[in-house]
């Protein structure tokens, strides 16, 4: 694949428990629980479905002290940095840090006093955690929507960056920023001019975009034509889904754009009349069975004997079938036939020996 990306933007890097974000490092991929954190059992689960999958950070809700306090219970039993998502209250803030977490998402401005704001600042200094800025178009200051007549992207910047300010008066820099809206002009905007404007790793994603078609799209032209542009250091795909959704749904426009290679491509034709398998059921097996293989191999699902092969040269292992036989190819060369219902069943056995051998 030839990469159209533009040349990322050179960032300042943070580390996020193991993981660097900025600079050089690869775009992280990350998500958020949507179980009760102070469920531990549920929160675990749910993590190492995620790390399954690829997830490489991962937040959390902390909306009371029992969220904070399992926080510790969380992070034992996980691989992957943890971040602590912290409204309000600047308690909740120490509290998790304090229990284990990798890193906090905050907005100064409404933690309170500059005392409140100061007191988060030297926990995450003293545990080397970094800060999260997250500003999203519906919760911005009264003063900004007075200001620019609603929640425009200038005034999402100024609100970003006056945040910023309030932790750079601190002396603290383990920076980044995410400045989201529901829609994909002005989460667009809003990242273009904010990129111009500071050199802190940028967390780029499309909020409350909704379920799997809609939110699939607008995260995959807002999170796409950032990254195109050279715009984004870490994302998140938010869909009112299983989050392992959310991971998948990452690297497939990752890989689209040529930035990471992580899990099969699978590449399956529309059907015709021509057709004469179930494809639809091939192939959603396929995916799901698939859903947590990180080897990088291109895979093909071709509802045509004749023409599958030719169609799919490219793909380094592919099936095809019809009339009761079924076909395994490789690299557009038949390989091997069988009966056309073990179709599924050998192509996961070759994608296993692909894994082993690669």
């Amino acid at each position: 694949m030839i990469p159209f990306a533009s040349e990322r933007k050179k960032t300042r890097q943070i580390t996020v428990g193991s993981v660097k974000v900025g600079g050089a490092a690869p775009v992280a991929v990350q998500s958020m629980t949507n179980t009760l954190t102070q469920d531990v059992a549920a929160t675990v689960a749910q993590i190492r479905r995620l790390e399954e999958a690829g997830c490489e950070i991962v937040r959390v809700a902390v909306p009371d002290r029992d969220a904070a306090t399992a926080i510790g219970a969380i992070r034992r039993d996980i691989r992957i940095p943890l971040i602590a998502d912290i409204h309000f209250d600047y308690r909740l803030a120490l509290a998790a840090a304090e229990a284990g977490a990798d890193g906090l998402r905050i907005n100064p401005g409404n933690i309170g006093s500059m005392r409140k704001v100061r007191a988060v600042v030297d926990c995450a200094r003293d545990r080397g955690l970094p800060i999260r800025i997250g500003v999203n178009a519906g919760s911005l200051e009264k003063e900004i929507l007075e200001k620019y007549n609603g929640a425009t992207p200038e005034g999402m910047v100024e609100s970003a960056l006056g945040h910023v300010k309030i932790l750079e008066s601190l002396s603290f820099h383990e920076i980044k920023i995410s400045i989201k809206a529901s829609d994909v002009g002005r989460t667009l905007a809003a990242y273009r001019l904010l990129s111009e404007k500071t050199d802190y790793p940028l967390h780029v994603g499309v909020t409350e975009a909704g379920g799997l078609y809609p939110g699939i799209v607008k995260s995959a032209l807002g999170i796409g034509m950032l990254l195109a542009g050279g715009i984004g250091d870490t994302l998140r795909v938010s869909l009112t889904r299983d989050p392992v959704e959310e991971v998948r749904v990452g690297y497939e426009i990752l890989r689209a754009l040529g930035l990471r290679q992580r899990g099969p491509e699978i590449i399956s034709c529309p059907t015709c009349g021509r057709c004469r398998i179930p494809l639809f059921d091939i192939a959603e097996q396929v995916e799901k069975a698939l859903l947590t293989c990180p080897h990088p191999v291109k895979v093909a699902i071709m509802g045509c004997v004749v023409n599958g092969p030719g169609e799919a040269r490219e793909a380094d292992i592919g099936i095809a079938g019809g009339d009761g036989v079924g076909i395994l190819f490789k690299k557009g060369e038949v390989v091997k036939k069988f009966p056309q219902e073990k179709l599924v069943a050998v192509l996961l056995e070759e994608v296993e020996k692909i894994g082993v051998t690669g």
